[in-house]
């Protein structure tokens, strides 16, 4: 038996089923309306993405091909002063270049390298050309026990006029990852042409660019040329599908979610209507 109403209390208000029925759509619709703008947003993005990752995969390709013309193509002189403007990366490297003249051995350095060969240094001896300018040339590795140049001099000098074939490089400025040259404590981590010119007070025009020379002899010469190594990184087309792959779980979600409205709506068998019925 229900109490007694206190004498000046208001009467119960009674709730409005049907008022709650007619908000709780709007409110469901409202979200549905914001999750499909966040889906087609979602959608429209890594799709762009995984096209982007196709076109990428194009220009790597096109870059390989490039480049593995340049390395297998018959030399040809190296770029002289009035082309040095006009040198990149992109046009230039791992051309294959030649040069004749005589190198300044006096005036090497060695850089740091790792290699297959194991631990040591990068050879570079400044090459004087008969057109005039100077150009490094990096004329290989050699290990941490000939650092000396005399312990190379029987097997490793290249004396009087010579030409040179290998394949253009473009300068490494400042260092190596973590470390830098330090061209007063002889300690080179990089190619960097420039620094390494100044250091060595090569007159004259020197070229911004030096030169991996080919392979001069069996492995067991030291310097060991040829040693240069050419990779490209190439997993866009696994991006792609990892961006692809992406939107197709955008679209299946979308498709969860709006199913599972309906059933909530009693729009699908097993829905309200079908437990009711049931």
């Amino acid at each position: 038996m229900p109490p007694p109403a206190r004498p000046g209390a208001a009467p119960p208000q009674a709730s409005d089923p049907a008022a709650g029925r007619a908000a709780s759509p709007v409110r469901s619709l409202r979200s549905l309306l914001l999750l499909g703008l966040a889906g087609a947003i979602l959608f429209a993005g890594f799709v762009g993405l995984g096209i982007w990752q196709i076109e990428r995969r194009a220009w790597k390709l096109d870059l390989i091909a490039k480049v593995d013309a340049r390395v297998h193509a018959a030399p040809v002189p190296a770029p002289g002063p009035a082309e040095w403007p006009e040198i990149s990366a992109k046009a230039d490297q791992y051309r294959h270049v030649s040069v004749d003249g005589h190198f300044l051995d006096d005036h090497e350095t060695l850089v740091k390298a790792v290699t297959d060969l194991g631990s040591g240094y990068w050879l570079l001896v400044p090459f004087m050309t008969d057109r005039g300018f100077t150009v490094l040339v990096n004329r290989g590795f050699v290990p941490s026990d000939w650092r000396d140049a005399a312990s190379r001099a029987p097997r490793g000098a290249a004396d009087g006029a010579t030409s040179v074939a290998g394949l253009l490089r473009v300068s490494e400025p400042g260092g190596a990852f973590l470390r830098e040259n330090a061209p007063a404590g002889e300690r080179w981590y990089s190619r960097d042409v420039a620094a390494i010119a100044q250091a060595r007070g090569l007159a004259g025009p020197v070229a911004p660019y030096f030169i991996d020379a080919e392979a001069n002899g069996p492995r067991t010469a030291y310097p060991v040329g040829g040693l240069t190594v050419i990779a490209f990184r190439n997993e866009h087309l696994v991006y792609a599908l990892t961006w692809f792959g992406l939107a197709l779980l955008v679209v299946v979600a979308a498709f969860v979610v709006v199913w599972d409205q309906r059933r909530r709506r009693g729009d699908t068998p097993g829905g309200e209507d079908g437990r009711a019925a049931g």
